[in-house]
């Protein structure tokens, strides 16, 4: 039997492929070869390029290798492409997420990871936020994952396909082989080194205003070891029969914009020149999770909480791999 894992070749997904592989399983892969890299594909993976959303592809995929559960990592994931490009979104995230989900049923498969997103919550209302908290995004990209949260609730309740839908802060930090490289980047971490490197002539910080202990943006940073042993642990209660469940994933604990990077300070040893610059529309100051549920539920515990080895990790990967994965070679998007 077999785990299919969907966008196994992106910054996420090759991880978990990695994670998999050393416990044992039959890892196969599908990718569309579009925003992550061949490079980062693990060997002895069983590999096929095509769109997630093609039943036809799924269906064949799944009865060849006796797939039994599917974690589903494929989904574009920047929020200001999203604002910009909706269609996009909905198209790849929800339209594909559903063509992925019908092939996976005509195949018989009945249990699926979701990676899911805190985006889902929108603005805040209470910070930790639990997964009781309200949910109303604020972009199309938190409302692209909604609605297969949504969806998923009602293939559950119509076909009796369980799920755990693991709802993401930030994950960060890199294994020795795998790393986090996003053509653009976006994310802070990577960014911040970027410039301790020298490859950015500094680092931007959005707003110095918020009602934080600097006034920067304090945010909720999970490693990415700790962000796949949850998929292993979610995948293991859907094999002893559990009910699909929503669950939050992060450390509980947030950093601001400027904690990281004077702990990318430490790490490197460099100067990384910063510059303030105007706050962006809709940033929320706080973004912390309550994971209890994940330690309830699942029986999750981070091994790397500490914002230094998260960083140190990275580091640790960029420089070893200082063009990436070098040329884009494609695959997932996870």
């Amino acid at each position: 039997m077999a785990i299919l894992v969907t966008g196994g070749a992106g910054y996420i997904g090759s991880v978990m492929v990695d994670q998999l592989a050393e416990a044992g399983e039959e890892v196969v892969v599908i990718d569309n070869v579009s925003r992550g890299h061949h490079a980062a594909l693990a060997e002895g993976a069983r590999f096929y390029e095509g769109r997630v959303g093609d039943l036809a592809l799924v269906e064949r995929v799944c009865r060849e290798r006796a797939v039994e559960a599917c974690i589903h990592f494929a989904a574009l994931a920047y929020v200001g492409e999203s604002v910009t490009e909706p269609k996009l979104y909905f198209e790849n995230n929800v339209a594909e997420g559903l063509g992925l989900l019908d092939g996976l049923r005509a195949a018989g498969v009945r249990s699926f990871v979701f990676s899911s997103t805190c985006a889902t919550y929108g603005e805040p209302v209470r910070v930790p936020i639990d997964e009781g908290h309200p949910q109303w995004p604020v972009n199309p990209y938190g409302w692209s994952k909604f609605f297969m949260e949504r969806i998923l609730e009602s293939y559950d309740r119509a076909y009796g396909l369980r799920f755990v839908a693991l709802r993401y802060f930030n994950a960060a930090g890199a294994t020795l082989k795998r790393g986090e490289h996003h053509e653009p980047e976006t994310h802070l971490i990577p960014n911040v080194l970027a410039a301790a490197a020298g490859r950015l002539p500094h680092v931007s910080v959005f707003g110095s205003g918020y009602p934080t202990p600097d006034g920067t943006c304090v945010r909720d940073y999970i490693h990415v070891t700790d962000l796949c042993s949850a998929h292993t642990l979610a995948l293991a209660y859907l094999r002893c029969g559990g009910r699909s469940e929503f669950v939050n994933l992060g450390n509980g604990h947030g950093y601001s914009v400027m904690e990281v990077i004077e702990a990318a300070r430490r790490v490197t040893g460099r100067e990384i020149e910063v510059r303030v610059e105007a706050a962006r529309p809709g940033d929320p100051a706080r973004l912390v999770a309550d994971a209890r549920k994940a330690r309830e539920v699942l029986g999750w515990k981070t091994q790397y909480p500490e914002l230094d080895t998260i960083v140190r990790t990275a580091w640790e990967w960029h420089e070893a791999h200082p063009e990436g994965y070098g040329s884009r070679g494609g695959a997932g998007t996870g």
